[in-house]
């Protein structure tokens, strides 16, 4: 399991690997809210996501022999960046498994970053089966996306960062939204404040129709989602939060935000306009809880982690046509 003291170790070795994201404000997005909103600009970060930090813990945590063979995932696109980031940069092959539908910006880039695509149909195949047996048949190392203990551990020291530049703030209280799809983020997240932050309650957000995480939370047992695809958050959708991130979530996480992906298209809008920042729907998911759906929320500050910006064209157009 992952712990305090793993995050702290993935913060030494991610050290001068990754970027210190700031918070960023804006009192437009203050007069909406009807509160103080933080913003954690994730979408900033090498490879456009958190992913990076993730990826990074894993490939730096193993011996230069488990390395040398090579690694795989399993990925939308940004966990598949993030691995194949760090393992071309440590001389590490990689493998990526993508569904066939993912953003074609991000295949592309996952290329780009030096890794072996794999695409499979997310409705009829089942990417964990298919990465499995090419790890089998290869001698590759697979490195889940978010249900792995050095990756929750490297998404962890978003956690760290955001407790560090809440206390240089003064900041003792607040919410911290973070966009939920297995949960390794927040998962990572919720230890670190937990150990260093505890005023600060991590809540989940997901979209519409993929709220298996936040009807994990009410029922206290893992509740699976219907549909495999269907929405424009891509980068949040699994089928159901993972064996080891939901007794984290379910410990140390208030109740789940579930919000409209239409909203988060109006986040993302007003994340360019006020902040110039661009953010993917999945990454404006806990942006948009804040803006519009604060009635679910108790604290006078909110702290969301834009996870993603790894956006294609059309759907960041469809976005600005809502200013």
């Amino acid at each position: 399991m992952t712990t305090l003291d793993m995050i702290e170790d993935a913060a030494r070795r991610l050290n001068g690997h990754i970027r210190r994201t700031p918070l960023l404000s804006s009192p437009f997005l203050d007069a909406v809210a009807g509160r103080r909103i933080l913003i954690k600009p994730e979408c900033l970060q090498h490879t456009g996501s958190f992913k990076a930090r993730g990826g990074w813990s894993a490939l730096s945590a193993m011996d230069d022999a488990t390395r040398k063979r090579g690694v795989i995932a399993y990925s939308s696109g940004n966990h598949a960046q993030g691995v194949a980031r760090a393992a071309t940069e440590h001389g590490a092959p990689s493998v990526i498994v993508m569904p066939s539908d993912a953003p074609q910006l991000k295949i592309d880039n996952t290329r780009a970053l030096g890794a072996e695509v794999v695409l499979y149909d997310r409705a009829t195949e089942d990417r964990e089966l298919i990465g499995a047996e090419l790890s089998r048949q290869r001698n590759l190392t697979l490195i889940k996306p978010f249900d792995e203990p050095l990756v929750i551990a490297g998404q962890g020291t978003v956690g760290l960062e955001i407790a560090a530049q809440a206390a240089e703030l003064g900041i003792t209280q607040a919410e911290v939204l973070v966009n939920c799809g297995g949960g390794g983020l927040t998962a990572g997240v919720a230890l670190a404040l937990a150990g260093h932050a505890p005023g600060l309650l991590v809540r989940t957000c997901e979209p519409v129709g993929f709220d298996d995480v936040a009807r994990s939370l009410i029922s206290g047992k893992i509740e699976s989602n219907t549909a495999a695809s269907g929405s424009i958050c891509d980068a949040i959708l699994t089928q159901s939060p993972g064996e080891i991130t939901f007794p984290i979530l379910q410990r140390l996480c208030g109740s789940g935000l579930v919000v409209p992906e239409a909203d988060a298209l109006r986040a993302m809008a007003q994340a360019f306009l006020r902040l110039k920042i661009v953010c993917e729907p999945g990454g404006a998911i806990s942006l948009a809880a804040a803006l519009y759906h604060g009635a679910q929320i108790d604290a006078d500050t909110v702290i969301v982690v834009a996870t993603g910006g790894n956006v294609e064209p059309d759907i960041f157009a469809r976005a600005l046509d809502i200013l």
